[in-house]
């Protein structure tokens, strides 16, 4: 198997990309590529590391010393480590853990294919080997933040925001409608910058416009935007696009003004309120997705409940929480103590997401009788898996379809909603 790669992706949706525009210039080269298997045998081996908060950077450490046992044990000859915590612990990465051939940070992996004397194939820079299904696809439309949030570290990994081009971008999505992808899902750091840098104004909804035109893309779905100086034309491009689903992932965080302050997130809770209004008025049936953080220094039980009667109040359809994460070099890390427990930040944490359960619950019920349009994503078990409009692969929940015809995956049906639980649908096609 000396011609055999295995690449193991670690983190967000961001550093998948990264793997499949990797795994297309490998397989140019002749090489044999398996992503994420159970069982990797390949002699090489590539690791494509996430450094955001504890948990993934225990998860990408531990990963590193697994296969740098084997190594030891002969079981692979080249060891590589790309990503964003070899961008952000390089040196120390670099001394620690000897056994990797060498390190990479988030945007020099091309040198792996140099140092393995291929040659980088600048004609495939757009080309990426999906390892997704087929019918869907991340598009990855800017790198890097110039937000100073106090508690992030992506920007210390990222650098400053750099949008791609807007001929970049389509020359990419004709490429992926040509295998069959029929749903885009963008994603970046920050959307809601897109363009400034390159055109000297916000262009998201431009870029919206011009993809849309794209015959074979039917859905295009937009992730992680900043609540500060949000676009409000996109809401009417999603309102008027039958293209673009009424979904908008807006990370928002937190609602007490003592915490957003102190996060530097520049926005206060009254323009929160008004801002999630505004939205849902001009895109009636959009579902948020939006994630919170618990446990921030100095949260006290005020700001928590300040934070739970703002998830009652607005009733997101889609919700995540993390437990706050004191990271080294980030402004929270030099000025501020982590001085709320480990203990209250889970209880909290437990709290936000029983409240959203029976949040989740209701919504679902509400759509018993409703019908929607869905693409199928798979066939498990007793079940063809679909989604919504929605419903983002991965994080969202899913419409469970009784099987009753055969179904073509990565095709849209019509499906009425006959049951429901707290997260998932029940649907028979029509």
């Amino acid at each position: 198997m000396r011609n055999k790669i295995d690449i193991i992706t670690l983190g967000c949706s961001k550093n998948l990309v990264d793997s499949e525009l990797l795994i297309k210039q490998f397989e140019a080269a002749g090489f044999i590529v398996e992503h994420d298997s159970p069982n990797p045998n390949g002699k090489i081996v590539v690791i494509n590391t996430c450094g955001f908060i504890g948990d993934a950077k225990e998860e990408s450490i531990n990963t590193i010393l697994n296969f740098a046992n084997e190594k030891k044990k002969g079981k692979i000859e080249k060891l590589f480590v790309m990503g964003c915590l070899s961008e952000r612990y390089f040196t120390q990465l670099e001394s620690e853990i000897p056994e990797v051939d060498k390190f990479y940070g988030k945007f020099n992996w091309k040198d792996i294919l140099s140092d393995l004397k291929l040659t980088y194939r600048k004609d495939l820079q757009n080309e990426r080997r999906l390892t997704t299904p087929n019918h869907y696809a991340y598009l990855k439309i800017s790198e890097g933040c110039n937000r100073s949030c106090s508690y992030c570290a992506i920007p210390l990994m990222t650098g400053k925001h750099k949008s791609r081009s807007i001929e970049s971008l389509l020359d990419e999505t004709k490429r992926l409608a040509a295998k069959g992808v029929k749903e885009l899902q963008f994603i970046a750091q920050d959307l809601t910058f897109y363009g400034i840098d390159n055109y000297r104004k916000k262009s998201l909804t431009k870029l919206v416009q011009q993809l849309s035109e794209i015959e074979e893309i039917k859905w295009i779905r937009l992730h992680y935007a900043y609540p500060s100086a949000f676009p409000l034309d996109i809401l009417d491009e999603m309102a008027q696009n039958p293209k673009v689903c009424k979904y908008l992932d807006i990370p928002l965080q937190h609602i007490s003004d003592k915490i957003l302050k102190a996060m530097r997130r520049n926005f206060t809770k009254e323009q929160t309120y008004n801002l999630i209004t505004k939205i849902r008025e001009k895109v009636p049936e959009i579902h948020l997705r939006t994630s919170l953080i618990v446990g921030y220094p100095n949260e006290t039980e005020n700001d928590f409940n300040q934070l739970m009667r703002f998830v009652e109040d607005v009733r997101f359809e889609r919700l995540g929480v993390f437990s706050y994460s004191h990271e080294e070099d980030t402004y929270a890390w030099k000025y501020q103590k982590d001085n709320v427990p480990q203990k209250i930040k889970l209880e909290r944490a437990n709290q936000i997401m029983e409240l959203q359960r029976n949040i989740s619950r209701d919504h679902n019920e509400q759509k018993i009788g409703l019908i929607y349009q869905t693409i199928i994503d798979r066939q498990e078990e007793d079940y063809y898996i679909g989604r919504t409009q929605f419903d983002s692969p991965e994080v969202d929940p899913e419409l469970l379809i009784k099987p009753d015809k055969n179904l073509k995956i990565g095709s849209f049906y019509d499906v009425k909603i006959i049951g429901s639980d707290d997260y998932d649908l029940i649907g028979e096609i029509l």
